[in-house]
């Protein structure tokens, strides 16, 4: 049976339902896929879909999420590919477009994340797990607001993502909303990731610098670095994960911030 669906670029794609071979081309999405209870259906994924990890081990990798082997995907022959405009690259994602169903998300906040999990949640033929996880992730992020609100968290963050040159997350992303559902406040006015220096962030005089995980794995040395030449500033490393995947794994997202946020006052 065809179905058509609209994804988030506003195209609308047939689609032979249920989807039985299933390629991933986004991390989160894939854990969103396999929560979903989609572990046959799952046949492609990315180098970077590390969670869960058993079916990492077991499922075909089609490279990276801006760098796809496209003859690969081709000879997967999948009924159905979900991507990202953000995290893949426009020109071979329009090249799978002319030969297979593509559905693409869009996403900034947290009502895009549910409206992605909702969305592919009906394209999959998993619409009450997808409602399930909704329902815990809205109650959880209502709390987490909720509990910033009671303990005055209103402090100002620059959340850095590179490092030569650092890149940090600006405004227009998802990183800057879960900040500010946090009771954070992003220094960086620029949109979307921007190039800045120590010398330009000194000047903001951030209270707090978060060091992510991903893309760029900071460690404990660079905390140290980056303290020496901001010593106002209280500097982290904090779980890149947990700030930018906007799938199912915000229902882990949950637990840690209110953890997180205990750190903070």
């Amino acid at each position: 049976m065809q179905r058509s669906f609209t994804d988030q670029l506003n195209r609308t794609i047939s689609v032979s339902y249920p989807p039985k071979r299933i390629i991933s081309l986004v991390p989160s999405q894939t854990e969103l896929l396999f929560d979903l209870g989609l572990d046959a259906e799952v046949i492609g994924i990315t180098k970077f879909c590390v969670h869960p990890e058993s079916k990492f081990k077991e499922k075909t990798k089609i490279g990276g999420t801006k760098k796809l082997n496209l003859d690969l995907i081709r000879s997967l022959k999948p009924d159905l590919i979900i991507g990202n405009k953000e995290e893949n690259e426009q020109l071979q994602i329009e090249a799978l477009m002319e030969e297979f169903p593509v559905w693409m998300s869009d996403i900034y906040d947290l009502e895009d994340a549910k409206k992605t999990i909702s969305q592919i949640g009906a394209l999959v033929d998993r619409e009450p797990e997808a409602a399930y996880l909704n329902h815990l992730i809205n109650a959880g992020f209502n709390d987490l607001q909720t509990l910033a609100l009671q303990n005055n968290l209103n402090k100002s963050v620059a959340y850095l993502i590179w490092k030569n040159p650092y890149m940090f997350a600006g405004r227009n992303t998802f990183i800057n909303h879960l900040l500010a559902v946090n009771g954070l406040n992003n220094v960086v006015k620029e949109s979307r990731y921007p190039e800045m220096s120590m010398e330009e962030l000194r000047l903001l005089k951030p209270e707090l610098v978060f060091l992510s995980s991903e893309p760029y794995p900071f460690k404990e040395k660079h905390l140290e670095e980056i303290s020496a030449v901001l010593p106002e500033a209280k500097v982290l490393l904090v779980d890149g994960e947990m700030f930018s995947w906007y799938g199912s794994r915000l229902v882990k997202a949950v637990q840690y911030f209110f953890q997180f946020q205990k750190e903070l006052y």
